[in-house]
């Protein structure tokens, strides 16, 4: 038996839903845009569907008696991509920004930091801080958590304190989250 050569790229996909003649259910409840829903035989059904051009899908396979739609089977394609693809970009994308400390950060630069985070707030993302301890500074966690519940208090107005002040390691991390605009 030889294989019959198919061009890279060219090869058939299978359909996701059964159509036309793979429909082997006896009954079926035809539905359609200009049909009236009724019960009939998957023949009859097919020839519904040929006789307006268009093609017979099974959409709800464990309904008694299975239910098939006519309809354009491409266009219906189309148009589930393109359901999925406006359900994809209403999901809230969550962007999250990183403002790094050190225990003994200037108030210059503290207020610079607070200036950004402030700008990131408001444009909707949220604000991962941390205070970062080189070698011994980890003896001064006090004033490392000193320093992030300052900052939290500076943004109070811009978001709301999501994870307290914790140590992981050598960073006191702290998240903030933007308040919902009315």
């Amino acid at each position: 038996m030889k294989k019959e050569f198919v061009p890279r790229g060219r090869r058939e996909v299978e359909p996701q839903h059964l159509i036309n003649e793979k429909i082997r259910f006896p009954q079926v409840r035809v539905v359609g845009d200009d049909i009236e829903a009724s019960v009939m035989s998957s023949q009859d059904a097919r020839k519904i569907a040929e006789d307006q051009g268009k093609d017979l899908v099974l959409i709800a396979p464990n309904a008694v008696p299975p239910v098939c739609k006519v309809i354009d089977y491409k266009k219906f394609l189309y148009e589930q991509k393109k359901k999925q693809k406006e359900l994809k970009a209403k999901t809230a994308k969550v962007v999250v920004k990183e403002i790094r400390f050190s225990p003994n950060t200037d108030d210059h630069d503290f207020n610079f930091k607070v200036k950004h985070a402030q700008n990131f707030l408001n444009d909707g993302a949220k604000v991962k801080s941390f205070v970062f301890f080189k070698g011994r500074e980890i003896v001064f966690k006090e004033q490392g958590e000193v320093m992030l519940l300052r900052f939290a208090q500076e943004l109070e107005d811009y978001g709301l304190v999501e994870q307290l002040p914790k140590l992981e390691g050598k960073r006191m991390l702290m998240i903030i989250s933007p308040k919902k605009k009315k």
